[in-house]
């Protein structure tokens, strides 16, 4: 079979945008990490250009033994840690019981921030999760029923099919209960770093480490 000469990308290699819009200096952070992230996060939910200031990447070690990475929503934080939710037989949920060291990242692009932690992710407990999973829209909480996340699906009226069964199941409940196979974790963070976009690609980056029951601050080079 003649496969046609593939056309010339554009040329991506000068695109480039200078950051200029703050800084970043340890002292600013303290060894506080959750409240400087709770504050840049409540600046991200008010920018009117970012639409999900919960949107975070998170990569864990696939079992084929590759980094995955992939977006989600964060749902809760505190102290205690990040919260978020996923079918359990996703391929993340079987790469966290194999191996529960995890990142997260967020991005806010209209502010020039990034904030990065490493940390250990858990299940949450059955209450909560179905706590959470009751109060999502009856929609959402179909969804979770229809999809087998991550498997292979051989078209798409399958899964069509599969909510149409459903939504005549419950069609007189607007509360389902919650699938076995689906529920929260918790990542307990042990490293943050912030990242201030900087003119020249001299950006400001932060580290906290926790060392001893105690956040550390330092700065890293660019």
């Amino acid at each position: 079979m003649y496969l046609a000469p593939m056309e010339r990308s554009k040329d991506i290699g000068h695109m480039r945008t200078s950051y200029n819009k703050g800084v970043l200096a340890p002292e600013d952070v303290g060894n506080n990490p959750w409240k400087f992230f709770q504050l840049w996060f409540e600046e991200a939910q008010q920018d009117p250009h970012i639409k999900e200031a919960n949107a975070m990447s998170i990569c864990t070690l696939g079992t084929n033994g590759f980094p995955q990475s992939r977006i989600v929503l964060l749902k809760e934080f505190s102290p205690r840690g990040f919260i978020f939710y996923t079918n359990y037989e996703s391929k993340k949920g079987k790469s966290i019981a194999q191996h529960a060291q995890v990142s997260l990242s967020f991005f806010w692009p209209s502010l020039e921030r990034q904030v990065h932690i490493d940390g250990v992710a858990s299940r949450l407990d059955e209450n909560t999760s179905t706590r959470y999973f009751q109060s999502r829209p009856k929609g959402s909480q179909l969804g979770a029923w229809a999809s087998n996340q991550s498997q292979v699906l051989q078209n798409r009226s399958i899964l069509t099919d599969r909510l149409k069964a459903l939504e005549d199941q419950y069609k007189n409940k607007e509360v389902l209960p919650k699938p076995d196979f689906w529920g929260g974790y918790r990542v307990v963070a042990q490293r943050f770093e912030f990242w201030q976009g900087r003119p020249n690609r001299l950006h400001d980056r932060v580290e906290l480490l926790l060392l001893e029951d105690t956040w550390k601050a330092q700065r890293l080079s660019p």
